[in-house]
């Protein structure tokens, strides 16, 4: 005599084999765009938010606007933020993208900055006594020691996107928050709680990964 099937998806079971092995592919997609939008985001972000920490850093007027236009952006709701550049890039995955890079440089801008102010002055003069310009000082003096700073701030940025991105299921591109938006509605427990689960692995997979990548770069830390 062979045991009944298993059937905790139709008694709607928050904990469900079933729904793992029948939805593999679902939640592979999901997972593949959740990377995708997170990392897109926050290379993005990086890449705006070096300039501007060291131009803050080299001309002094300029640090309270930008600390102060960055920190207006983090302070919009999300909902919001998303409203405003629906006219820009309607209801694509470009719009997460652009809200998730307004959010993340906030959190980029202010620990690349402090990590800058925070190299030494005795430093930079003896590498300007060595005859290093002022491209060579930021680029092998000035950033490797903002690292530590640095790589925090990346740290938090990437973990505050990869929750973020769920709120793109307004939009249809959320990544796991589709998952979870339609679980929700239909008020089906073991797509909401696996998709939820996914979101903290990710979250937790990729502050561990760029905090191995911050020891193996900042090795006299260690010492």
């Amino acid at each position: 005599m062979t045991a009944p099937p298993d059937d905790c998806l139709a008694r709607n079971e928050w904990i469900c084999g079933d729904y793992l092995s029948s939805r593999r592919e679902i939640l592979t997609d999901a997972v593949v765009q959740h990377l995708e939008l997170t990392g897109l985001s926050v290379l993005i972000a990086l890449v705006i938010a070096v300039p501007l920490a060291v131009l803050a850093r080299r001309l002094s007027g300029a640090a309270g606007p930008v600390l102060a236009l960055t920190t207006v952006l983090y302070t919009i709701p999300s909902l919001a933020m998303f409203s405003l550049l629906l006219p820009v890039y309607g209801l694509s995955s470009a719009l997460v993208v652009a809200g998730l890079v307004l959010y993340s440089l906030t959190l980029l801008v202010r620990n690349i900055l402090a990590g800058l102010r925070a190299v030494p002055e005795e430093t930079r003069q003896a590498a300007r006594g060595m005859g290093y310009g002022p491209l060579r000082l930021l680029l092998t003096v000035e950033m490797p020691l903002a690292l530590p700073s640095a790589m925090a701030g990346l740290r938090i940025a990437t973990v505050s996107a990869v929750s973020l991105v769920t709120i793109g299921a307004i939009v249809g591109h959320g990544g796991l928050g589709n998952l979870i938006y339609t679980g929700m509605n239909t008020y089906f427990k073991a797509q909401v709680l696996t998709a939820s689960v996914l979101c903290v692995v990710i979250a937790i997979a990729a502050d561990l990964l760029l905090l191995g990548l911050q020891r193996l770069l900042t090795p006299w830390q260690r010492a």
